[in-house]
């Protein structure tokens, strides 16, 4: 699901609290020593997504916030901000020259560069909120 969510709006706000759950507290936050990412290159995104990036050659950037049953992806377009919510159980991966989060249909992939080894602890305990989620529903093997 990807909202324009330039201006504040209660239902965005509701929707993404009941796709993602609500966002961390303050101690919650300082607790898991940060739950956003620092902004990231956005290198190539899937066509279904290239409406809401810069059609001009200016470089596009992204970053991640961290929710309890998902995360939000903010892109900015000049002076408007897109967010994308991606629930743990749609979420993919993938390590390639970079980074792409693929879900919905749709991926982003984030290039490699300074900004993305600044993010490498964000990153990691992403992961592992991930597979904590994914263990909830593992299925017992006989």
């Amino acid at each position: 699901m990807v909202l324009d969510t330039t201006y504040y709006n209660k239902e965005h706000k509701q929707l993404f609290d009941n796709f993602v759950g609500k966002p961390y507290t303050f101690f919650e936050a300082i607790k898991r020593r940060g739950i956003g990412s620092k902004r990231m290159i956005v290198d190539k995104v899937s066509p279904n997504l290239n409406p809401i990036l810069n059609t001009v050659s200016d470089i596009n950037y992204a970053n991640i916030e961290m929710r309890k049953k998902g995360i939000l992806i903010h892109i900015t377009k000049g002076l408007k901000n897109f967010t994308w919510a991606i629930p743990f159980y749609h979420l993919v991966l993938y390590k390639t020259d970079g980074m792409s989060i693929h879900a919905q249909g749709r991926f982003i992939h984030f290039k490699k560069s300074k900004n993305f080894y600044e993010n490498k602890n964000f990153l990691r305990s992403l992961l592992e909120e991930k597979v904590l989620f994914d263990e909830q529903f593992k299925i017992p093997v006989s």
